[in-house]
C-alpha cells in the first residue's frame, strides 16, 4: 500500500518533476494502516494501528528480500511491541542488515543536543553505525557503498524544526544522487493531520533546524514529508 496524500491540502503543492524518467531512485513511504476507530464519544475508543516497519515485513518484504539493508533509526525505531526495528530487522532470515545510520541525538538517544555524534562499529552486530550529525549530515557515497536500499524509520513530532525530519531530507538528497531506492516507514504524526499553524518558513532562513517552506506544526506524516521535499528533489516514485 503507498502512501497517498490529500491533495486538497494547500500546504502540499506537489510538482512532479516528469523530465527525470531516466534516475532508477525509488522512494516508498509505507503506509500507517488505521485499521479503526469505533465511533463513540466515550473514553473506550481506541484503535489499531499498523507501523511502517510491520507493513514492510508483512506485506513488502519483496522490497527487501535478498538485499543489503541500510537502515537510518534511532531509540524511536520500534515496532508496536517495543522491540527494535534494528534487532528485529538483523534476525530477519531473507535480507541483511549490514550499516545503521544515527541522526543527533545518536542511535540510542542518549547524546545530548547538538553533540557532535561519532560513527563506530556495533558491538553487538559488527556493522557500522555512520554518524549524520557529526563531519557530515548527509550519507556520503562511500557510506552508502554496499548497500541495495535504505530504510528510514524514525518517530517525528510535527513540528519543523525537528531535525530528524531534516535528516530524512538529506537522506533523499543523497539517495537520489547516488541511485539508492529509499523506503520511508512511516509512523502517525501524534499532533494528528488536523493541526496546521504557524508562520512558515521562508527560503533566506532556511537551515537545518528548518530544511524546507513548512509552518512550525506541519501537519503530515515523515512519509508525507518526504512527498513534499520531493517536490525539489526530483526522485522518481515506483509505478
Amino acid at each position: 500500500m503507498i502512501n497517498k496524500i490529500d491533495d486538497n491540502r494547500p500546504w502540499l503543492n506537489l510538482n512532479k518533476n516528469k523530465k527525470k524518467t531516466g534516475r532508477i531512485f525509488c522512494l516508498i513511504a509505507l503506509v500507517v494502516v488505521i485499521l479503526a476507530f469505533p465511533a463513540t464519544e466515550t473514553c473506550n475508543a481506541s484503535a489499531a494501528i499498523k507501523l511502517g516497519n510491520e507493513v514492510l515485513l508483512e506485506s513488502y518484504f519483496h522490497l527487501i528480500d535478498g538485499k543489503n539493508v541500510g537502515l537510518v533509526t534511532n531509540q524511536t525505531g520500534v515496532d508496536s511491541r517495543g522491540i527494535s526495528f534494528i534487532d528485529i530487522l538483523a534476525a530477519t532470515e531473507g535480507t541483511k542488515l549490514v550499516a545503521l545510520y544515527a541522526p543527533e541525538h545518536g542511535i540510542d538517544g542518549t547524546d545530548r543536543a547538538g553533540a557532535w555524534v561519532e560513527s563506530y562499529i556495533h558491538s553487538r552486530f559488527g556493522i557500522p553505525v555512520y554518524s549524520l550529525y557529526g563531519s557530515t549530515r548527509m550519507p556520503t557515497q562511500a557510506m552508502l557503498q554496499g548497500i541495495d536500499v535504505l530504510l528510514f524509520d524514525i518517530q517525528d513530532i510535527g513540528a519543523r524544526t525537528y531535525t530528524y525530519m531534516s535528516t530524512l531530507q538529506y537522506c533523499l538528497v543523497a539517495a537520489e544522487k547516488y541511485n539508492k531506492p529509499l523506503i520511508v516507514l512511516d509512523r502517525p504524526n501524534p499532533l494528528g493531520g488536523m493541526i496546521v499553524e504557524g508562520p512558515v518558513l521562508e527560503d533566506p532562513f532556511k537551515s537545518f533546524m528548518g530544511v524546507d517552506n513548512l509552518p512550525m506544526a506541519h501537519g503530515m506524516t515523515a512519509g508525507e514529508l518526504a512527498l513534499f521535499f520531493n517536490r525539489h528533489i526530483g526522485a522518481i516514485p515506483p509505478r
